[in-house]
């Protein structure tokens, strides 16, 4: 598993880019290595962090916590400054806690021109990271999306997202994440998929542009 770590002194360099979408050019590089006992947490989890999904399983699920989901959002962005850029798009929801700290979110980002697209799920800290998150649209095959980067305030599973998962996204009514917690127990995360389709398909709610000084500035939305 390749995770790349990254503390504070380094997350003003990769806010700009998580807050866009524009992280999924760089998910490929991830290249320090975290080997699984670094991943073990504290608490009654043995010294070795190799657990299969029987073994994780056994160990019980967390009851879910409710969260306050905003609606399916798509915004998109262009680097005009740059000869031949191309328009990177992404169909957003995020989930809240009652406290209003956002827990969970899901991109679906599109590259003009891509054959593919890209799925990342931001997660909170707290994760237990060797099993990644599990994926089922409905009653679906199970997909499984690894971690690929870590910041101090979360982390991120990213995927490439074939035409088959979009299209079950499209038509799909709930979308499923199991994450596994830092006690190494299971947590059922569920999210709405009705709007999904109207929103991926219709036009932006924003339009961004990244002029010659590297601000975002809306345009015309």
């Amino acid at each position: 598993m390749n995770i790349r770590l990254l503390d504070s002194s380094a997350r003003s360099t990769w806010d700009p880019l998580l807050a866009t979408g524009l992280l999924a050019v760089f998910m490929a590089t991830a290249a320090m290595r975290v080997d699984a006992q670094q991943l073990v947490p504290f608490g009654d989890v043995p010294a070795t962090g190799n657990f299969s999904e029987a073994e994780i399983a056994t160990r019980g699920r967390q009851p879910d916590r409710p969260l306050t989901y905003a609606p399916w959002r798509k915004v998109c962005f262009k680097a005009t400054q740059e000869t031949g850029s191309k328009m990177v798009c992404r169909t957003t929801i995020n989930g809240r806690w009652d406290t209003g700290q956002i827990a969970l979110r899901v991109d679906l980002i599109e590259r003009e021109g891509d054959s593919v697209a890209r799925l990342q799920i931001f997660v909170t800290p707290g994760s237990f990271l060797q099993p990644g998150i599990k994926l089922t649209v409905d009653q679906g095959s199970p997909l499984q999306i690894p971690y690929v980067i870590c910041l101090t305030n979360g982390c991120v599973a990213g995927s490439v997202a074939n035409a088959g998962l979009v299209h079950d996204l499209e038509s799909g009514q709930m979308l499923v994440l199991e994450t596994v917690n830092s006690n190494v127990v299971g947590v059922t995360t569920s999210l709405p998929l009705k709007e999904f389709a109207k929103v991926y398909q219709g036009a932006p709610a924003q339009l961004f542009e990244q002029r010659l000084e590297g601000d975002w500035e809306q345009l015309g939305r």
